[in-house]
């Protein structure tokens, strides 16, 4: 199945005046965390947004039993969320709290461990896995336009166009319950080498507000089809039977009110690490 149109149409319409990719990263060159996290943040919401990130697409996941079965379809974005257009346009980490704020303005959620498998195992493009060298610099900006730029080369020799669904060339920022028993950190996973080899496995080591280099934040629609019907997502994330797909979990009730008070507590606290 298609996804609907109007699972992007919150994103606001991009400006001819808004910088691109190479001109935001000038401006944010000394920043880092919630500095820069802010800039990104009013890029993103004012729709400095490449059209080819203007778009769901289908993911498919299947479950249930032999006379009950069930097809449950997300639409994501095709790629990480970049500021600029698709000529010139950069992938941009963001803190847990600004990553939040912006899926829930766009209408869209954070993805599970279980579904960044699903869709790197959908993705008609797959990109090898980039590392640059550990150390402090991993969070500058620096090393988000390298990144960037190494992204771009592997592209370059790809015949899918941009638009394509794409994995494989960023860790993802995911959501677990890890973030309700563990306040105050961020959940990363992932980053493929392969299907169901994620060079990342589930972490809550850093604190809320790191982000660096490696970290992309992929939207999925909060409204998600089963067997065709639409229902949101969160009310799939609290059905037992049905939660079983998106996550390992088991069901999270009441998913927009833990979210909430996590926003409310990530507001409140220093900076992590």
């Amino acid at each position: 199945m298609a996804c609907d149109a109007r699972a992007v149409a919150s994103i606001p319409a991009r400006v001819a005046t808004a910088p691109t990719g190479r001109e935001f990263a000038r401006r944010v060159e000394h920043l880092s965390g919630p500095e820069r996290d802010a800039l990104v943040s009013a890029q993103l919401l004012s729709g400095n947004v490449p059209q080819f990130l203007r778009r769901a697409l289908p993911v498919s996941m299947t479950g249930g039993d032999g006379a009950h079965p069930v097809r449950l379809t997300l639409c994501v974005l095709p790629d990480y969320l970049a500021v600029g257009s698709d000529r010139d346009f950069l992938f941009v980490p963001l803190g847990l709290e600004a990553a939040l704020a912006v899926a829930q303005r766009f209408g869209f959620e954070l993805p599970t461990p279980r579904v960044v498998d699903a869709i790197y195992a959908a993705a008609p493009v797959k990109l090898a896995p980039l590392p640059l060298p550990p150390g402090d610099q991993m969070r500058s900006t620096a090393y988000v336009v390298r990144h960037n730029e190494l992204i771009d080369e592997q592209r370059a020799s790809l015949p899918a166009p941009l638009g394509e669904l794409t994995a494989g060339d960023k860790k993802d920022l995911v959501l677990t319950s890890r973030l309700w028993t563990e306040p105050g950190r961020v959940a990363i996973y992932g980053w493929h080498r392969a299907v169901g080899a994620p060079i990342q496995p589930l972490s809550t080591v850093h604190g809320a507000r790191y982000a660096d280099y490696s970290h992309g934040v992929r939207l999925v629609s909060e409204t998600a089809y089963i067997n065709g019907a639409a229902r949101p997502l969160r009310e799939l994330l609290a059905e037992p039977q049905l939660a079983k797909l998106l996550t390992n979990e088991g069901p999270w009730p009441e998913l927009a009110e833990r979210l909430a008070r996590l926003r409310s507590l990530l507001t409140a606290q220093a900076p992590g690490r």
